[in-house]
């Protein structure tokens, strides 16, 4: 019966961080920097609603696209945090976590054949979300941008067959930023083709020195865009699941049908929460976004120090720093690098081949760990030299 399983799934790995995050199993003691979740717990008012919510006896179905209460927060959120205008009736749907939100906007727009753009190194779920569709990804090697998708390397790889471009910023595995000047360029190459934008900006609160702004707020974007967006990064809140979408109309028509028959709703207890957050911890994020800058300065000057190439993340909690001097491959790298030092990391072939050649560490650990983690990393670079 195994030939009878959906040819298109049976060609999809486990990711590679999963294949090597579960090897860590075997060594207890190691310092594990491949974790891609916020250290912090959950803000204890957050938590508080949900409690609340359940004694409320609010444990019923929603409606598919959330409780009108969160859209509308997500509206009020967007428009006065980035200047972006939803309607929360019919431009919103509340998802089971961005991913959720990733599967029903590919699944809406994506047909057999067509293609999709994106950047790579790439995260990993992008891949297999396309490939499911039936369409071919598209993956732009970014090294030479310091790993941002460029409006000229989108124009590079357009092709008639062009359906859609991904565009994630801040980035993983990278923590790159598409900043307002390049943004301008993608929409003034864009603003007359029909293609779809995926703007994947679940790490836009957790930006450093610059501030976020998303591909729907130029002319002639919001109409072709898919914004996708949650509380997980930004409140610490990766096993709620709740994620959202933000597109016009005639868009989120469709993705509700499909958020509706994959999940019937978001968890309603986590949709509470997630509202609270959304009204009441607008600034719950701040105090995280200001450990996570002060990590990312310590592990960024420790991995210069040590001469390796890195460039230096601009948001999320992720570093990417360059092995190649090593002659090794990522994958040998990593596990070389567990076995030895009990440092566990993730090989950069993970996330595309691109990625080759490279490594993730994410700094979402208290700054006493990741000063362990950096020393166990100079030591076993010693042999390089």
């Amino acid at each position: 019966m195994e030939h009878l399983i959906y040819i298109n799934l049976k060609k999809i790995e486990l990711s590679g961080i999963r294949k090597f995050t579960n090897m860590l199993v075997d060594y207890p003691n190691a310092i594990n920097l491949t974790i891609g979740q916020p250290d912090f717990p959950t803000p204890s008012h957050v938590k508080d609603k949900a409690k609340e919510a359940i004694d409320q006896n609010y444990t019923t179905y929603t409606p598919n696209a959330g409780i009108l209460e969160l859209r509308k927060a997500i509206s009020k959120f967007y428009g006065e945090k980035y200047g972006l205008s939803y309607n929360p009736q019919d431009e919103i749907i509340v998802t089971h976590g961005a991913s959720g939100a990733l599967t029903i906007a590919l699944r809406t727009i994506l047909d057999e054949g067509c293609e999709v753009i994106l950047s790579s190194p790439a995260y990993p779920g992008y891949i297999p979300l396309i490939e499911l569709c039936g369409a071919v990804p598209v993956c732009v090697d970014t090294a030479a941008t310091d790993f941002v998708l460029t409006a000229e390397l989108i124009e590079k790889n357009l092709t008639d067959k062009t359906r859609c471009i991904i565009l994630p910023s801040p980035s993983n595995p990278i923590g790159s930023v598409i900043d307002e000047k390049e943004l301008e360029k993608i929409a003034t190459l864009l603003k007359d083709k029909e293609i779809f934008i995926i703007s994947d900006e679940i790490y836009s609160e957790l930006i450093y020195e610059k501030s976020h702004k998303s591909i729907a707020s130029f002319e002639g974007m919001r109409e072709k865009s898919i914004v996708i967006n949650g509380v997980s990064k930004s409140h610490s809140m990766t096993g709620w699941r709740i994620g959202y979408t933000l597109a016009p109309s005639y868009i989120t028509k469709e993705m509700t049908k499909l958020n509706g028959y994959y999940i019937s709703c978001a968890t309603s207890i986590s949709q509470y929460a997630a509202l609270e957050a959304l009204t009441n911890g607008l600034n719950d994020p701040v105090k995280m976004k200001k450990e996570y800058q002060a990590r990312r300065d310590y592990v960024y000057k420790r991995l210069v120090d040590m001469g390796i190439d890195v460039v230096k993340p601009q948001g999320a909690f992720y570093i990417f720093p360059s092995i190649k001097k090593t002659n090794m491959t990522s994958f040998d790298f990593c596990i070389e690098l567990l076995k030895e030092q009990e440092l566990a990391t993730v090989p950069g072939s993970a996330f595309s081949d691109a990625g080759e050649g490279y490594i993730r560490l994410s700094f979402a650990q208290p700054l006493e760990v990741l000063e362990k983690g950096m020393d166990r990393l100079e030591k076993f670079m010693e042999k390089f030299k």
